[in-house]
């Protein structure tokens, strides 16, 4: 597969770019990107049937980055694409990627590291039945305990 490739995404979603997304400077504005990033993680989320609150009790992102390739602009649809790289003992990191149908390219690479909590805000491990739904959509996913 190709190093920028909506195919290394087992997850995709396309949205179309709004007029109201973007900024004084013409383009889509750098907050959407992190907007699209999310709603591709829930559509993740749904894929591989996690259920918030009887697996465990929640997840937060404890840290996310965007690595900005190419302006988007209005009109276009961006296919927005999630995987999980490397899973943790209580967390999770995830790769987005959102391909402009105009730019028939790569816009943006984004990450966002995803962390298990109970219901007290505290770190919990990753249940046994989670990092099976993981390993199951990206079973190349790194295992080695210990994010980066």
């Amino acid at each position: 597969m190709a190093k920028y490739s909506l195919d290394n995404y087992p997850v995709t979603l396309q949205i179309p770019v709004l007029w109201g997304d973007m900024d004084a400077l013409n383009h889509v504005n750098n907050t959407k990107y992190f907007r699209y990033f999310e709603s591709a993680r829930i559509e993740y989320c749904n894929a591989i049937g996690l259920e918030i609150g009887s697996e465990i009790v929640g997840l937060v992102i404890s840290e996310t980055g965007c690595r900005f390739r190419r302006p988007i602009t209005y009109p276009d649809t961006v296919s927005v694409g999630a995987r999980t790289i490397e899973i943790g003992q209580s967390e999770f990191l995830m790769e987005h990627g959102i391909f402009s149908q105009a730019l028939d390219d790569m816009a943006a690479i984004g990450t966002a590291k995803v962390v298990c909590i109970d219901a007290n805000g505290g770190r919990v491990a990753i249940p046994e039945s989670v990092r099976q739904k993981l390993l199951g959509i990206d079973p190349q996913a790194i295992t080695d305990g210990q994010l980066k």
